[in-house]
């Protein structure tokens, strides 16, 4: 178990910028992981193996990209208990994102608002910090990493993008994730559409089936999508997604809804709302993803998890495995195995 409890730690950070607090935080686990000071935040992990999209998953806890941009702390965050962990979004070239402050607290409502703005390192130095990782691995974790579009780059040559990063990670991914639905890059999320969506899909399953020749695998392609979407717009991604060899869907990203929060510091900053604000509209989408997709198609649930009972719950609602981010931020490690555990055949 972890030797520090989170809530003497979490006063502190609290007391910090978001995102400097965020920043320190990686650091401290990218010098500490695969050292003794890992023992730190290290904690058993919940046995409940499945296998989905071909993948032998130790548990049904992940960790949601987004936390870990540009991986460096795979092996360190595998170490609080998690089944897999997902890294990214990471896209072609290196950019800074949204000018600062991009991130906001709001403590009543256990949420985060960010418009980081895919702010990352650029392909070549998130594909050498994957191949460092080693003992999460090793232990027989699974790596997600999640690609998309630099900001520079017009909507209309997105695929470009998509492109380049999965070939430059199929190699190195256990799964690779498709993010089209993060708020915080200008119309990012106009490719959930219909035609936009038909035409990612076909280029990128194509050049995943040619990349299967090389390298003697067929990496599994899973699509993360945003909670503000209505019945129609669920169903016409269920439908594009039966068309073509996709593993799995993510639901959810963050919302741009503010209704959970109105009034509270922050609530207008612009950007995607995470946390308990958006547990239930990523329930919504989970549910009218199963029924759409059947009882044999890949879900992974993701937001507001703050609990085992949520996570739970994202199982009732459909939901094969769950992932955390922000839940990690206001419980600590402490909440990994606790969702674990939850989520085991009773």
């Amino acid at each position: 178990m972890s030797l520090v409890p989170y809530a003497l730690t979490r006063p502190f950070l609290f007391g910090l910028d978001p995102e400097r607090a965020h920043e320190l935080t990686l650091d401290a686990i990218a010098r500490l992981q695969n050292t003794p000071g890992q023992c730190l935040w290290s904690q058993a992990r919940v046995a409940d193996p499945v296998t989905l999209a071909g993948l032998n998953f130790p548990n049904r806890i992940g960790l949601a990209a987004g936390l870990d941009k540009n991986g460096r702390c795979i092996d360190g965050l595998g170490a609080m208990g998690f089944g897999f962990i997902e890294v990214g979004t990471v896209t072609p070239k290196g950019q800074p994102g949204n000018p600062r402050p991009r991130m906001f607290r709001l403590p009543a409502r256990q949420a985060l608002i960010n418009r980081l703005g895919f702010n990352n390192e650029g392909l070549d130095s998130f594909i050498a910090n994957v191949r460092r990782a080693r003992s999460f691995r090793a232990a027989g974790g699974i790596v997600g990493l999640n690609i998309g579009k630099n900001a520079s780059t017009p909507i209309e040559r997105a695929t470009d993008d998509y492109l380049a990063c999965l070939d430059g990670v199929a190699a190195h991914a256990d799964y690779v994730t498709l993010n089209i639905s993060s708020p915080n890059t200008q119309n990012l999320r106009a490719l959930q559409s219909d035609a936009a969506l038909d035409a990612l899909l076909g280029a990128v399953t194509t050049r995943r089936d040619a990349l299967a020749t090389t390298l003697g695998r067929r990496v599994p392609l899973l699509l993360k999508i945003a909670p503000d979407l209505d019945d129609g717009q669920i169903a016409s991604i269920a439908h594009t997604l039966k068309q073509h060899p996709v593993d799995g869907v993510i639901a959810t990203n963050t919302t741009v809804a503010r209704d959970a929060v109105q009034g509270l510091p922050h609530a207008a900053e612009a950007g995607g709302l995470s946390g308990r604000p958006v547990f239930e509209a990523s329930n919504r989408v989970i549910r009218a993803l199963r029924a759409a997709l059947g009882a044999g198609f890949p879900i992974i649930g993701v937001g507001g998890v703050m609990s085992g009972a949520d996570a739970r719950a994202k199982r009732e609602a459909g939901a094969d495995l769950v992932q955390i981010y922000t839940g990690l931020i206001y419980r600590g490690p402490a909440l990994v195995p606790e969702a674990a555990r939850a989520l085991q055949p009773r």
